[in-house]
């Protein structure tokens, strides 16, 4: 109850709220998030999101992560990561040897442009068994087919959206692969931080304020009232690249 009132109180600091804006500005001119590696691949995530994802994949317990963006790999990584440990609780309970190889859960990796030392390292990792990657534009249409064949398989999906960051894009994943997301899981749109920065933060980009991921959730959930943002979150982290960004499916 304590924390739950600091929580609070942290989210209605203005003070705060400004030195934490200007605090997450000046990281990123430093590009903070390159900074972190998950089990040696690069994550590029704020370590607060990183364990925000955690607390929420531990209490979904989902089946299958969906996530757009694949990067160095970081993410599919982490995310594979947390399926391990779920599996592993699983088998304790039960009292039985586990063997990765018959997982069920897996984390589904979508890219337009798989690098091929990334998809290498990625393939060479000891959580590579779980994880599996489609190369093509997130929003096209025999992508969706498939990764929607793929979810119909699952129960318990939890989806990340994490690549072009533009309104257009952002929106055309939102429709594509929100209806994904199980009730009770959450559909967490990275990046929506954007429309919080200055425009000089994006000079080589076609994303700035005005154009983000943030105007696109604001923009989904005008006709989607089964999503809710779950602002608990970040008024929890302060320091998010996610903020109204973590959309609850209720």
């Amino acid at each position: 109850m304590i924390e739950s009132e600091n929580i609070l109180k942290m989210s209605q600091d203005a003070s705060l709220l400004a030195e934490t804006k200007d605090y997450f500005n000046k990281l990123c001119q430093y590009k903070y998030s390159y900074h972190f590696d998950w089990m040696e691949r690069p994550i590029i995530q704020f370590p607060q999101d990183i364990v925000a994802m955690q607390e929420l994949i531990w209490s979904i317990k989902p089946d299958l992560i969906i996530e757009t963006g694949i990067a160095h790999g970081g993410s599919l990584i982490f995310s594979a990561s947390m399926l391990a440990m779920l599996d592993m609780c699983d088998a304790m309970e039960q009292k039985q040897l586990m063997d990765p190889s018959t997982s069920s859960r897996k984390v589904l990796g979508i890219d337009i442009d798989i690098r091929a030392h990334n998809k290498e390292a990625i393939q060479a990792h000891p959580m590579a068994s779980r994880i599996e990657m489609i190369q093509g534009s997130s929003i096209s249409t025999d992508v969706i087919e498939q990764v929607k064949q793929i979810a119909q398989q699952y129960s318990r999906v939890l989806v990340c959206l994490d690549s072009n960051h533009t309104h257009d894009h952002v929106l055309a994943e939102l429709e594509a692969y929100a209806p994904l997301t199980s009730i009770g899981s959450y559909c967490v749109v990275f990046d929506t931080v954007v429309e919080d920065m200055p425009k000089d933060m994006f000079p080589d980009r076609p994303w700035g304020p005005g154009n983000n991921p943030k105007t696109a959730v604001w923009e989904y959930l005008k006709s989607h009232p089964e999503f809710e943002i779950d602002k608990s979150i970040e008024h929890k982290l302060m320091i998010t690249v996610a903020p109204d960004g973590y959309l609850k499916r209720v």
